[in-house]
């Protein structure tokens, strides 16, 4: 399959969705494709399945799509490779391999959590903390399960809450950050009543969980499964019997696509300037592949990139919405910043690369990430370095190099399909 579209606006997420949303209202007819790798839209935060309940501000955004004959959602559908410049090789559940060529593109294509390795992390029944999140929307049975939720940032705590309601007994929230940081980062909520109120929400029913500040998981124990956490809480070790640990660092902006397309990237993200532009003509970012910032801040940039892109005005309302969304999320930014322990080596056989095995102490040696890779297969595997490379980053300040084509696990026949259609005469 081929088609063109005048904006391609890859993710489905709250920035995705708010710039298809906006762009939608431009006159002319402006044809938009929204592309995204999940079954349904949504995106991590909104995520859709059967242990899962499709939020207002999910029904209200895709009904105003729906009624918009001009858009067209291609679910179930990852980007692969860029097949020339203005046109995207993208692999479908429903359609196999598809080229997509447009005028404008917007890249919202969110972020994923970062994974720091420990002793045992390798085990079944060990997830990140939003994995766990996402098991149990996709309709993971967890009631009556012992989990111990660990690493650091918000997110803990919305995982807290989405295990809590599906009947698991979550016996402890483990943050790196220390008890200063977190009082300070409560108190400072006050500037922003609806994330006060968020939190207030999240938390109630507090009671059974213990909330262990400047404390990490140290190692998981068990034989084929999981069935305890280890955790360091300052000069001690304390043995938690668990059926899960789910322990995430924070996130991570997916920034692959960009990197491919040329687009600069600054401190791990996508640079834009003050209309969502990147540095490459006729692409524009949003979200938190531009730095994580949370949901407010992702739909503020969703719907400026959506207007500018476009061609519509911005308006100002909007701007100070982003720039209010951003002081927020600097302050959680330093508040949750990752701690000396927190970024402590893990021991020299605990696996590093999942995909191919490799322990951390085959890498450690090793001055750049391309020299990891060439001598020990590190970030070679099936995520290409997703998951082991942010851990080679935070702990050694490598940065990973561009990605290669395919962006993603991509089926041959995908592959072949897309690559007939570009040689195809027109």
């Amino acid at each position: 399959m081929k088609a063109t579209f005048d904006l391609v606006i890859v993710g489905a997420g709250p920035a995705g969705l708010a710039a298809a949303r906006a762009a939608a209202g431009a006159g002319g007819g402006l044809t938009i494709a929204v592309v995204d790798d999940n079954p349904r839209a949504g995106g991590q935060v909104w995520r859709q399945g059967p242990g899962a309940a499709q939020p207002d501000a999910l029904r209200e955004a895709l009904a105003g799509l729906d009624a918009k004959p001009n858009v067209t959602l291609f679910s179930g559908a990852k980007v692969s490779a860029l097949a020339e410049a203005n046109a995207l090789s993208v692999e479908s559940a429903e359609h196999g391999g598809i080229t997509l060529s447009f005028g404008q593109l917007i890249i919202a294509a969110g972020a994923r959590e970062r994974l720091l390795p420990f002793d045992g992390w390798t085990l079944p029944g060990v997830t990140g903390a939003g994995g766990l999140q996402a098991l149990i929307k996709g309709g993971v049975p967890v009631r009556g399960e012992r989990i111990v939720v660990a690493g650091s940032g918000p997110l803990l705590i919305a995982a807290l809450a989405t295990a809590r309601a599906a009947g698991a007994r979550v016996l402890a929230i483990v943050e790196q950050a220390p008890r200063r940081a977190i009082l300070s980062f409560g108190l400072s909520l006050g500037v922003t009543p609806s994330k006060l109120w968020q939190a207030l929400r999240l938390t109630r029913g507090f009671a059974g969980t213990s909330y262990w500040l400047d404390s990490i998981v140290v190692r998981a124990l068990g034989d084929e499964r999981v069935e305890a956490a280890v955790v360091r809480r300052g000069g001690r070790e304390v043995t938690l019997e668990c059926d899960r640990i789910a322990c995430g660092y924070g996130l991570v902006p997916n920034v692959a696509l960009a990197q491919t397309m040329g687009c600069r990237v600054a401190r791990g993200a996508i640079e834009v300037d003050e209309r969502q532009r990147t540095s490459v003509p006729g692409v524009w970012a949003a979200g938190e592949c531009t730095g994580i910032g949370g949901m407010e801040l992702a739909r503020a940039e969703g719907e400026i990139a959506g207007l500018a892109a476009s061609g519509q005005p911005v308006p100002v309302r909007l701007v100070h919405e982003r720039a209010r969304w951003r002081r927020f999320a600097a302050r959680v930014a330093r508040s949750f910043e990752l701690s000396a322990s927190a970024r402590a080596w893990p021991s020299a056989e605990t696996i590093l690369c999942r995909c191919e095995d490799v322990p951390f102490g085959d890498v450690s040696p090793h001055a750049t990430w391309r020299d990891a890779k060439l001598h020990t297969r590190c970030g070679m595997g099936p995520c290409q370095g997703r998951l082991c490379g942010a851990a080679a980053q935070t702990y050694f300040g490598w940065d990973a190099a561009t990605p290669r084509p395919p962006l993603a696990p991509t089926r041959i026949g995908a592959l072949l399909c897309t690559q007939a259609q570009d040689n195809a005469p027109l």
